[in-house]
Parts: structure tokens; sequence; C-alpha cells
């Protein structure tokens, strides 16, 4: 696959993949393979109901021993380029000077910022919002945790208005720990609700809704750059460039080649999170944001809805019952009998976008067992992705087959869950480290490794699961599920009403 047009001396990219839970670093070939990896994983604090955490400096520290450990395994001087791939939303402040951070990383669940977002809905400013950014008024998004963090460290915005603080998301972060460089790529810029999606530039007016000087905020630049060398990330990486820069999810539907219509993919992990690049102009999408996949030249727009809480229902049930996920997924029963759990515990995101709804078990008896909660628990995560694909499908146009990726995608027993909830045909990634591999093909694209041509003759095959044609209840299913969706967001309010 490698081009004439490579730099001498390298033929192979590093790719860091930030996530939530974990660091992971790859080096992948010049075929578009990966051939070494490594994972650093990191903690996260819940300090109060809707708050979640993180060290920002833990961040960089397990990001250079991720790719410490990696480069111990392969040749750090063939490294051409290095990618990265990022968890998005999440939001940290940090002192222009001296590059410490002021207090930790709100992370992307982090729902401090609701109030703001339900002062801002009150005055009207929602559809504006919505139609500006493409993104509902929620508080997973990053303006409200900016205000948060600037209300606390700078109430009076005159620091941030000076241009003394830096606000930014991981990608930020670490870009600036890597040369002290203050940059955004498009795709992460598009999931703060600051940006003009249809402009790419910081859009005056949110900055103004939401309090958010514009010399606190980084530049925004392309997927592919200019960014950065690598001056403090690792000896033998000194003059390398960061050459590619995707969010976790748009790296992984670029892995997927997800630029070909009718395709979404769906990443499973805490959260989910499905997306699909759209090909026509979308001005309105009902449950579902509007956003940008990737800027590579003009930006390409894609249709997204993220779920909080899919895997992390697994870890909840599991932490309730004594057990672990992955022992609760292997004993799951063939049938619910009628049990369903909606997994509201922060409110539900798309295509709801509902924070005051709350979780619920539907259909408890006498006789439920372990087992069958467990059934409930994966069939959650089936029933909250087709609803957002259905989102997607009814805004952009029909979805033949879904596109699946994440821990949770080697269960066997959920992806054919799924395959038979939607009705469609679903395909597993067989690289575990799909966003990481998706930011390495973007650095190698920036770094004229490879051409979009070549990526698309990689070899994506994976397991194939298509729906049971025998299956006639799933509309069924479907909708007795709604009927729970419907009771966790009435019943916090027939509790306010109470007398």
């Amino acid at each position: 696959m490698a081009s004439d047009e490579r730099v001498a001396g390298g033929d192979v990219v590093l790719a860091i993949d930030q996530g939530t839970s974990a660091t992971k670093a790859v080096v992948v070939t010049d075929r578009g393979e990966i051939s070494h990896r490594a994972t650093v994983p990191i903690h996260q604090s819940y300090p109060q109901p809707g708050w979640a955490e993180q060290d920002p400096m833990e961040i960089w520290r397990s990001v250079q021993r991720a790719v410490a450990d990696v480069l111990s395994e392969a040749h750090p001087r063939r490294v051409l380029a290095v990618g990265l791939s990022t968890q998005r939303e999440s939001t940290l402040l940090w002192d222009r000077n001296t590059g410490q951070p002021l207090g930790p990383l709100l992370g992307w669940q982090d729902t401090r910022g609701a109030g703001l977002c339900a002062k801002l809905r009150t005055d009207g400013h929602a559809d504006r919002i919505r139609e500006t950014t493409g993104l509902p008024l929620d508080a997973m998004f990053s303006a409200s945790k900016a205000a948060a963090l600037l209300d606390r460290h700078d109430p009076d915005r005159s620091r941030s208005s000076r241009g003394e603080l830096c606000l930014g998301t991981i990608d930020s972060w670490l870009l600036w720990q890597l040369d002290g460089r203050h940059l955004i790529e498009t795709g992460n810029a598009a999931r703060t609700q600051l940006l003009d999606i249809s402009t790419c530039r910081w859009d005056p007016w949110l900055l103004d809704v939401f309090n958010v000087p514009l010399p606190a905020l980084p530049q925004v630049t392309s997927s592919t750059g200019p960014f950065t060398t690598c001056r403090d990330l690792h000896p033998s990486l000194r003059e390398v460039p960061v050459t590619g820069v995707l969010g976790d999810s748009h790296a992984a539907l670029f892995a997927h080649a997800g630029w070909t219509g009718g395709r979404v993919k769906v990443t499973y992990g805490t959260g989910s999170s499905v997306m699909g690049v759209t090909t026509t102009e979308v001005k309105q999408a009902a449950g579902v944001a509007r956003t940008i996949a990737w800027q590579l030249g003009e930006p390409t727009y894609a249709l997204e809805g993220n779920i909080r809480s899919s895997g992390a229902t697994l870890v909840w049930l599991a932490r309730l019952l004594n057990s672990t996920p992955g022992e609760l997924a292997g004993a799951a029963a063939s049938d619910s009998q009628g049990v369903f759990i909606v997994p509201a515990f922060t409110g539900l995101g798309a295509p709801w976008w509902d924070d005051r709804a709350r979780a619920v078990i539907v259909g408890l008896t006498d006789s439920t067992s372990r087992e069958q909660l467990a059934r409930a628990a994966l069939e959650s995560i089936a029933f909250q992705v087709e609803d957002v694909v259905a989102a997607v499908e009814h805004a952009g146009g029909s979805v033949r087959m879904i596109l699946a990726d994440g821990g949770p995608s080697t269960n066997a027993t959920l992806m054919q869950l799924q395959a038979d909830t939607s009705g469609r045909h679903v395909r597993t990634s067989p690289a575990a480290e799909l966003s990481a591999l998706g930011a390495a093909h973007v650095a190698g694209l920036g770094a004229g490794l490879w051409s979009i041509a070549d990526l698309d003759r990689v070899s994506r095959t994976g397991a194939d699961y298509r729906p049971n044609p025998a299956d006639t209840s799933r509309h069924e299913r479907l909708h007795d599920w709604h009927t729970a969706v419907t009771a966790a967001r009435e019943l916090p309010r027939q509790a306010r009403n109470q007398p």
C-alpha cells in the first residue's frame, strides 16, 4: 500500500486512542494493519450524582506510558507520523503560563451543566443552538461544562478574557502537552456546542449565551492539521509530526470505511455512539445530532445519536448481583419473560434527550431470575441502538448494515440480538482497537503514506450476523420497550405531582 511520496526513513504510524477507561497505543504498518499494541487503564471518579471527573495529568502520563510500552516492542525510528483519537465532549481548564490544570477534567457523562441548559431552554434558545451547532441542547456537550469550570475558577471571566486560561477537550490537552500549542480538531470542536458547523468557526452568539470568552478557546484546524510535533511525548519521536486527529467515534467510523452510504457505525462501550455519514444536506434530524465526522479538505457531515448507558448497564447490574459483566452476559437467558430495563441513570440520550428520565425496571414478578435480568440488560442495549438507527434512517436515508465495534461487540449473543431487534445485517470489526486504527489511517493520509483508495482495500472482515427470518415478534418487543421508556420518562413527572 505504501506511496512513493512517503517521507524517507519511516514506514509505520503510531496511533494513540485516549478513552474514558484506558489509553491505548498501536503501531500500524504501511498495509494499514495493527502490528503492536499497548493499553494503560485510567481512573474515573463520581464525587456526587451527575458528576464525572478524571485527572488530566494522569491522562497525560497514561499516554506517555502507553507509547513507551508499545515502542519497546517496535522500532521507534520507523514511525513516520502520529495520530490521535480522543474521548469527546470531556472538558478541562488550565493555566496558559504554567500549563497546570485548574481542577479535574469534567467527563462527557458529567451533567453539572444541566441547570444552565434548562435556563437556556426556558429562555427560548434551544432551537437556534440546534440550528447552529447541529446538537440538541444538552449537558453532555462541552459548552455547559466549560461554563461550569469558568464559574468556579474565573467567575468574572477576567482571566479567560485576557487569554490567561485555556479551555479545551482531550485532543486540545494532548496537543498542548506535546509542544504548547492550543489547537482543536474540527470534529472535536463540533462536539463543544460552541461551533457553527456550517462555517467551522466559533460562533459569537453561542459564546455569549454560554458566557465563554473567545481568547480561552483553541484554534480550530482540520483533521490532518497542521498540528505539531511530538516533542515531549517520547525521546525517539521529538521530530515526528502529528498528522491526524479525530474524536474516538469519528475515528471508529473512519476505520470502518464509513464514508460509504447505507451503513452506520455503532461503537459499544460504557455508552454507545451511533454514527453515519450523510451525503445529502440535512437541516433537521429529529432525535439525532448533525455533526462533523472529519475534515479532509471540505468537512464531511454525519448524523449521530449518543446512548448514555449501554455496557455501563451490565456493570451496574453485575455490581448489584455481586457478579461480573462477563458472567452476566454469558448467563443471560434466551428470553427476558417481559422484563425491561431502561437504564436512564443520568437521563436518556438519543433519540429522547430527556435529562429528567430515570431508570426503571418494568415487568418484574416473584419468579424473575438473575438470568432474565441479564437478558433484559443486553436487550436494553439492542433496543437503544435500534431507536437511534431508526432515527438516523428517518433523517438521512436507508440503513442496510450496522458496523459494530467496541468491547461488547465481541459478545455473539448481543450481536445476534442486535440483528434480530433491528432487522438489519450486523458486521463486527476484526480489530479491537478500532478508534486507534482510524486515527492511524487519517494520520497516514496526512503523511502521504497512503490514499483513500488504498484504505478502501484494507481487509475489514469480521463476524456477520443476520436477522432471523423466522422472528415475527420484533415489532411487538419494540412496542413493549417503548412502553417501558415512556414509564421512565413519566415516573419523575408523576412523583413531582404527588401531593
